[in-house]
């Protein structure tokens, strides 16, 4: 099932994406929130009739960097021993169709494409049996970067946390094996990126793991897996897409930070 966060008419909700074809896409307005037990209302409404939010609001957004070995070896860099964690406030959250704003302290920003994996109850210290539990599903992610200030200032706080920072969406994929999607960037339609998650260093399970010995995760957390080799320059005025099969397309255009 596709689970879709929108807006229409000033008010907010979930609802399942039904339909094929881009023209065709409705949305069956869910009651409740997703993470538990809902119903289907039955009340539809067409896709393009509303604005498409953020798919979740996470609490927080926990990224993986150098995940794929030719990313780590274009960039310069060794492939970590354990896994390398990061957070992206809230903040830099926004969805598909919202502007990326170029932020004013950095001359080199970067598109990275990631599959995201949405957590779906609280979890701690998860056993590799039972992560397949915790998770509600998938969907894409931008892992957007200030590639000179991440290497100028070794912390990646700034260079990938800044507002605009972390675009999700269009939904999230309930039912899917993450185990081999192909997944791509485009910028202006020109391919930049294109992987299999198969090539992932680490799993999902390892991940998971991994980041819930440390910490509790909450429903609408969100773990970005890491990026294929490919990441290039985003300039204002740019379209960028991030498309992953199985579940969809996520594009934004860059603009200037106002």
């Amino acid at each position: 099932m596709r689970i879709a966060r929108f807006s229409i008419d000033g008010n907010v909700a979930f609802g399942a994406v039904e339909g094929d074809s881009p023209d065709s896409l409705v949305l069956d307005i869910i009651k409740g929130i997703p993470y538990a037990d809902f119903e289907l209302s039955g009340t539809k409404v067409p896709l393009r009739k509303v604005r498409l939010l953020p798919p979740v609001l996470p609490n927080k957004v926990v990224a993986i960097g150098r995940n794929y070995a030719e990313h780590a070896a274009e960039l310069g860099n060794e492939v970590p021993d354990v896994p390398i964690a990061f957070f992206k406030p809230t903040t830099s959250v926004i969805g598909s169709g919202d502007a990326i704003e170029y932020p004013s302290f950095s001359e080199d920003l970067h598109h990275e494409a990631e599959l995201a994996v949405v957590i779906g109850r609280m979890c701690r210290e998860v056993p590799r049996e039972r992560v397949k539990d915790v998770i509600f599903g998938y969907t894409c992610a931008n892992d957007v970067t200030a590639r000179d200030v991440q290497q100028r200032e070794k912390q990646w706080a700034r260079a990938k946390g800044f507002d605009t920072s972390c675009p999700l969406g269009p939904w999230v994929e309930t039912d899917l094996d993450p185990g081999n999607l192909a997944i791509q960037a485009t910028v202006n339609g020109e391919q930049r990126q294109l992987g299999r998650t198969s090539d992932m260093i680490r799993s999902i399970e390892d991940l998971i793991v991994h980041i819930t010995e440390a910490m509790t995760l909450l429903p609408g957390d969100v773990i970005l897996t890491g990026t294929p080799a490919g990441v290039g320059p985003l300039h204002v005025g740019d379209e960028v897409a991030v498309t992953i099969e199985g579940i969809g397309t996520l594009t934004n255009k860059v603009i200037k930070r106002g």
